[in-house]
């Protein structure tokens, strides 16, 4: 979306009814550990296959910490049959030799709190499940197929018949420990207020209604979680008082916000659902948040909001359907950065919202995300949009939003993305290109991406103008497919790259 947007002051609402990937290479195969010991620091992991085709398919290990203290480093082998092999792996650094496969923790994603969880993912080749599975050398044992966190105990007061008013402060206090176990939104406010570097805060399932904001920073070697069930369930019925002129923590002011973070990074948002709010999830100059496995919808605005330079944040495997239900042009799944004329309130280093670096990563977006699947915007760069799921039905045409990803940032990679779009709906292109800012809107670069336009829009990547990225185009590899009736023009408006 194109057009200028505010977060200044309330509105009225309708009432309502959640880097390049290294590449392998060949390393010597480690020893092989005994096959009967629990894992001695707590990690278990568990196979889940995400998707499958003639002769392959996409999986992940869910990595879960039961231990009572935080890990630095985990590693991850497994044997394939004879004629499976790996063709693409995230999240962790693969080295192979022959059939046994070995998978390292990047720098994010080493430091796993206890209650929480990591993923690494791969595509296969070949249909052989993996074999002789170990985490840290000790068996990966297989944990409970539902969310990762234990069960709660029951709370030992029952929550609230009625909703607590959005205003009201915590009453509840907290434990201090490692893990804080809460159950009623009160309890929630609490932890949200005074959560620490290394804390996890675990969500009994139930419905949690309230004004849900952290200003507190975990730190890259001691990251704080928050995680639930998806049946734990945030809602804003906001938003409630007068708004300051740019968006900031407030006293008496509501912005309706699901969940905010502000000015808190290092945080890992896990498997929980945020609905019926204003907007979704937004971070404000809060960098190295992942979000991990949560269920966004039913939002008036947009889903998730990286802003005010949250740059280096992950979502990943998350699910964001029926946004915009108010603002239709506002409806974004992602939106990542600020359009520049909100600098002035956004734009927190030299001037612009640097939310850089994000990425998008093995999402189902849509359907009915009235605006753009993701929107990428003018000061972000070399960020990363790769094996989502576009289901493009529903998009509103509103304030020029009618494709998957607008692409107005510089150096993103897009790839192994699918797309589709059927009717209802206004659909121009798949992805396209603006140049907003100079020097931006361009160096992105898209390949293994394959799209289907529904016979109603025109490219599957339409890139608005070559001129202005002489020095830095835009590169279509011609890996890129569209089904021979999906697109009125074709895949793309330039010379493809091979």
């Amino acid at each position: 979306m194109d057009a200028t947007r505010t977060d200044s002051g309330p509105s009225l609402f309708l009432i309502r009814a959640s880097g390049t990937v290294p590449s392998p290479t060949k390393s010597p195969s480690p020893t092989k550990s005994p096959t009967t010991a629990p894992p001695a620091d707590g990690l278990t992991a568990r196979f889940v296959k995400t998707s499958s085709w003639n002769g392959g398919y996409r999986a992940d290990y869910v990595i879960t910490n039961n231990g009572s203290t935080k890990t630095t480093s985990w590693v991850l082998e497994f044997d394939l049959p004879s004629g499976t092999t790996i063709t693409k792996s995230w999240s962790a650094t693969h080295t192979w030799n022959g059939q046994h496969h070995r998978f390292t923790n990047l720098s994010y994603n080493g430091d796993i709190a206890p209650g929480a969880s990591e993923k690494l993912g791969f595509n296969a080749s070949g249909t052989g499940l993996p074999l002789n599975c170990t985490i840290n050398g000790k068996p990966c044992r297989a944990v409970a197929p539902t969310t990762p966190p234990p069960t709660t105990p029951a709370p030992t007061t029952p929550p609230p018949t009625t909703p607590p008013p959005t205003t009201a402060p915590p009453t509840t206090t907290p434990p201090a420990g490692a893990i804080v176990d809460v159950a009623t939104s009160p309890q929630l406010q609490a932890a949200l207020s005074t959560a620490r570097p290394g804390q996890t805060i675990r969500l009994a399932a139930g419905t949690y209604r309230g004004a849900f904001l952290t200003q507190r920073a975990g730190t890259a070697s001691a990251r704080i979680t928050l995680t639930g069930p998806r049946t734990a369930v945030l809602i804003n019925d906001g938003p409630a008082g007068t708004a300051p002129s740019c968006p900031a923590p407030t006293a008496g002011w509501d912005p309706g916000y699901g969940l905010w973070l502000y000015d808190a990074p290092y945080w890992n948002l896990t498997g929980l659902t945020v609905a019926q709010s204003k907007k979704g999830i937004v971070l404000d100059n809060s960098h190295h948040v992942t979000i991990d496995g949560m269920h966004v919808h039913h939002i008036d605005e947009e889903a998730v909001h990286f802003r005010r330079s949250s740059a280096d944040g992950i979502i990943r495997d998350s699910v964001i359907t029926d946004t915009g239900l108010v603002q239709q042009g506002y409806g974004e799944a992602v939106y990542i950065g600020s359009a520049k004329s909100n600098f002035g309130c956004h734009g927190n280093s030299g001037g612009m919202d640097r939310s850089d670096r994000v990425q998008v990563l093995d999402n189902q977006i849509g359907p009915n995300v009235t605006a753009e699947h993701v929107d990428v915007k003018e000061g972000t760069a070399d960020g990363v949009i790769r094996g989502n799921r576009f289901d493009g039905q529903g998009i509103s045409g509103a304030n020029s939003a009618d494709s998957w990803v607008d692409v107005k940032g510089s150096g993103y990679l897009i790839e192994d993305n699918t797309g589709t779009f059927r009717t209802p709906g206004t659909f121009a292109n798949g992805y396209e290109t603006h140049n907003l800012l100079d020097g931006y809107g361009c160096g992105n670069t898209w390949r293994d991406n394959t799209s289907d336009l529904g016979g109603v829009g025109r490219y599957a990547i339409r890139i608005t103008s070559t001129s202005k990225c002489s020095s830095n185009p835009n590169v279509v590899h011609s890996s890129n497919t569209v089904t021979v009736t999906g697109a009125v023009d074709g895949l793309t408006n330039i010379p493809t790259t091979p």
